[in-house]
């Protein structure tokens, strides 16, 4: 029996999700597996993971191939590295505390890698934010600047008409003191 360690899709429509499992070659993509080993959701940025590496590693002991994907996904946990560094113990190459000393060396900077990108992520975010509102404070204030430069022509356009009301008023005024004027 060939065992291939692949992804087992569940999840909706536009939101997959899906579980890494080891299964034989024959069966279905979403049918009987052997063992779940992990999940792996594309949806987050980055890309979540969680994976039982001993799990992993046994599998791959007993000859499991993993698929392309699966492969990437082993890589990017480490799980092939562990693979590579047990069979440089098995031959004598290094000992097991070289090997864990090693793995852990790798997964600290790989923790340290996706702790960046992260931080790079939700910075971009904050500035992305921050470059929004000050824009939209920009066009607040040339809008708040029209609405008051249109409200200052319209009184200037309504003075010269007050104006010449009141001329029109004083001018009648004299008109009539001087009918009143030249009748007594």
């Amino acid at each position: 029996m060939s065992v291939k360690i692949r992804l087992q899709r569940h999840g909706k429509k536009q939101k997959p999700f899906y579980w890494v499992v080891a299964a034989d070659a024959r069966s279905k993509r979403d049918g009987k597996y052997l063992e779940k080993i992990g999940t792996y959701n594309p949806n987050t940025n980055p890309a979540t993971i969680e994976l039982n590496l001993d799990s992993a590693v046994k599998w791959l002991h007993n000859g499991a191939q993993p698929t392309d994907t699966a492969k990437a996904i082993l890589s990017y946990k480490g799980a092939l590295l562990k693979h590579h560094l047990d069979g440089g113990v098995r031959k004598g190459a290094l000992t097991q505390d070289q090997a864990d000393a090693k793995l852990t060396a790798w997964l600290e900077a790989k923790a340290g890698k996706v702790d960046a990108k992260k931080d790079g992520l939700s910075k971009a975010q904050a500035d992305a934010r921050a470059k929004a509102l000050k824009a939209e404070q920009e066009v607040n204030a040339k809008r708040i600047a029209a609405a008051a430069q249109a409200e200052a022509d319209a009184i200037a356009a309504a003075t010269p008409a007050v104006e010449e009301e009141t001329e029109v008023a004083a001018e009648e005024a004299a008109t009539e003191e001087n009918n009143e004027e030249a009748q007594a």
